[in-house]
């Protein structure tokens, strides 16, 4: 199933005029790729001739009435994907080709990997020192554990974030999405971008290396420098903050609510809002310090008062007091939040695969006022583009395209 890409719009981007070549699969450099292409830049997706990118198999759920893996779709729009096995050596002869027209350089091979195929940083930089070249792997291209292969649950595990997530006297809980993978992508599209400012001023390209385990330390934020400052490891906490209290999940009477009040003084409008005045007076709660101090003593104190009402109850009254709370939405609450709805966190599609001609996308985030995010392309059919950019970029015929297909190359 193909489609005629020629009436393409036109990416409006503030990186439109630059090329990807995207030597990505699964999801940090997909996730890298996917924020450079919404931004305008034009990805030609490399894939393996048959199978492509691991993610187009992982799969229950697909796209609603086709066979195509909704995981996929979710990182790999405004790409045009192409068909090239980079293990034979005409397909390394027509990546290196390929590179020729491209800025931007992206794997997540293992370390070492392309240099097999010539395709490793030192193999290309020679004849393309312009290009940016930025690598993802688990574990960075130096260091004893530079060769081992990196997911995301092992990186969650290795790096921290297990040890600080879930309740005290339970089980350590890998986070429930894959941020690991995500934030090494988003951190390779932060290089990427400074190595554009970079060559904007000298000319130059140069190399990314970007490890997970290393994008993973950094985001352990305040629990990280709580173990700095102290040298003591953080306990699991729960729902609670390790800094502030009361910032914490309580059940309701009807359910749950996540209640954050953030300073003394918003402690203070809830004590009052909430018939609690004598609690400020008292050391134990009178100020942040004292009540992490006392942590639990806050929450058998404010545990049955926060029983009393219902969820919806709750939520009315400290909205309307300005104190910070929450209800725990399911996804089908979250996408039908008044909020999420009018920030348009929803992209539809057209997509030639799906039972009625469209695919709903997560859209991206970043608002920018004058070169917003644009959707151009639909998530790529395997090998959709194959003909299409081998044409136009490398000028090969359709008698010298069919060659290649026979001969397993496309």
């Amino acid at each position: 199933m193909k489609r005629d890409m020629n009436d393409a719009p036109t990416p409006t981007g503030p990186l439109r005029g630059l090329r990807v070549f995207d030597l990505t699969r699964v999801l940090a450099g997909p996730t890298c790729v996917q924020m450079l292409a919404d931004l305008g830049a034009d990805v030609i997706k490399i894939e393996k001739p048959g199978s492509g990118d691991d993610t187009r198999g992982f799969a229950p759920p697909t796209l609603p009435g086709s066979k195509e893996s909704a995981y996929f779709a979710g990182v790999n729009r405004n790409k045009r994907s192409v068909t090239l096995d980079i293990a034979k050596p005409e397909g390394q002869a027509i990546a290196r080709r390929l590179l020729g027209h491209c800025d931007i350089f992206v794997e997540n091979f293992k370390a070492g990997s392309l240099a097999r195929y010539g395709l490793g940083w030192e193999d290309v930089r020679s004849a393309h020192p312009g290009l940016i070249y930025c690598s993802i792997t688990g574990f960075g291209q130096t260091g004893p554990y530079a060769p081992r292969p990196g997911y995301d649950a092992l990186i969650q595990a290795m790096g921290g974030v297990m040890s600080l997530t879930g309740e005290p006297d339970g089980m350590p809980q890998r986070v429930g999405v894959p941020i690991a993978d995500v934030f090494a992508g988003l951190y390779g599209c932060i290089g990427i971008l400074a190595a554009l400012r970079h060559r904007e001023r000298t000319g130059e390209g140069q190399y990314i290396d970007i490890g997970m385990l290393d994008t993973q330390v950094a985001w352990l934020a305040n629990q990280g420098m709580n173990y700095l400052a102290t040298g003591e490891d953080p306990p699991r906490l729960g729902n609670q903050h390790p800094n502030i209290a009361p910032y914490q999940v309580f059940a309701t009477e009807d359910g749950y609510i996540m209640l954050a009040v953030g300073n003394d003084a918003t402690f203070r409008r809830f004590c009052e809002g909430f018939d609690l005045r004598d609690l400020p007076s008292d050391p134990r709660f009178a100020t942040n310090a004292a009540r992490v101090s006392n942590r639990a003593l806050v929450t058998e104190t404010l545990a049955p008062v926060m029983a009393r009402h219902p969820t919806a109850w709750w939520l009315e009254r400290l909205e309307a007091l300005s104190i910070g709370c929450g209800p725990i939405n399911r996804l089908s609450q979250v996408f039908a939040d008044p909020q999420v709805r009018a920030r348009g966190m929803v992209v539809e599609m057209a997509h030639p695969a799906t039972a009625d001609g469209r695919v709903k996308l997560l859209a991206n985030p970043v608002r920018l006022s004058a070169t917003p995010p644009d959707y151009r392309l639909p998530p790529p059919l395997l090998g959709e583009h194959t003909d299409q950019v081998l044409s136009e970029l490398l000028g090969l015929g359709t008698a010298e395209i069919a060659g290649l297909r026979e001969r397993g190359v496309v």
